[in-house]
């Protein structure tokens, strides 16, 4: 219990730390996380007998990708440089033709999934970090990405204790049986109340803008840490990894923003 506590708080802290300085130490922050988490996901699917990525092609487009995503929403480069990761997904078919694995289709898809499911959720947070006032702007502000952390947080944590305490009735039992509506429900007020508190201090937003967020956050956050207990389900394994000691891998720590994030950034995109 005394490390589980320990290593969350070093983890809440270096993130918290990493996104409020600056924009530099932000990017620098999400791409290690980046490249931790294919290293991750790419090591777990390797150890299925019928599933062979690319693990290192995947990490270097991945990466690639998550690097020129960055410094075109810190207006550094173009964003049609954004073909080169591109051609080089596409180019992951060519090389899985050489390599003459068995289940072709199943190594390229996975290979794929992983760049998909980690790179682009992250590289959309750190461009919302440029959002204000319902615009896109060359601006970096630790307010939107800070308040998504602490209320996708509060949504696990309110979640946890009204499951515990309240829960009764059964959200997805065959995937993750522990979950529960009302645990669900405990999540989500507490998130909207964090997010009316956020209202108060956080300008970038408007009151109703937090609010959706929250929900949103609710809603995908909660869905994805259902999506990756089913991968962990289909790997048959219990933890992505054990980087973080009593807390399991980076899959396991993100599983609520691979999902979330996408659907924020779309709502924030088509209001601005």
């Amino acid at each position: 219990m005394l490390t589980r506590a320990i290593t969350g708080f070093l983890f809440i802290l270096t993130i918290i730390a990493g996104i409020y300085f600056n924009q530099y130490i932000s990017m620098a922050l999400f791409t290690l996380i980046v490249l931790l988490g294919l290293d991750e996901f790419f090591g777990l699917v390797k150890k299925s007998k019928e599933i062979k990525p690319l693990k290192f092609w995947g990490t270097l487009t991945g990466f690639t990708l998550m690097l020129i995503l960055c410094l075109a929403a810190l207006d550094i480069i173009s964003t049609k440089i954004v073909f080169i990761p591109v051609m080089m997904i596409f180019t992951t078919f060519l090389i899985e033709l050489y390599r003459k694995k068995e289940n072709p289709f199943t190594n390229v898809s996975y290979t794929i999934l992983g760049m998909i499911y980690i790179v682009i959720p992250f590289a959309m947070l750190f461009h919302l970090g440029f959002y204000a006032q319902n615009n896109f702007t060359t601006d970096y502000s630790f307010q939107i990405i800070l308040g998504f952390f602490i209320m996708l947080w509060t949504n696990d944590t309110g979640a946890y204790l009204a499951g515990r305490f309240l829960g009764k009735h059964k959200l997805f039992e065959r995937i993750s049986p522990k979950k529960t509506w009302e645990g669900s429900f405990g999540g989500a007020l507490l998130t909207i109340i964090a997010a009316y508190i956020f209202s108060m201090f956080f300008t970038n937003l408007e009151l109703h803008n937090w609010i959706v967020i929250a929900i949103l956050v609710a809603i995908f956050g909660g869905l994805g840490d259902l999506v990756e207990s089913m991968l962990k389900r289909n790997l048959n394994i219990k933890d992505s990894g054990n980087i973080l000691p009593g807390h399991g891998g980076i899959l396991d720590r993100f599983d609520g923003l691979f999902l979330s994030v996408p659907f924020i950034y779309s709502y924030l995109y088509l209001i601005s």
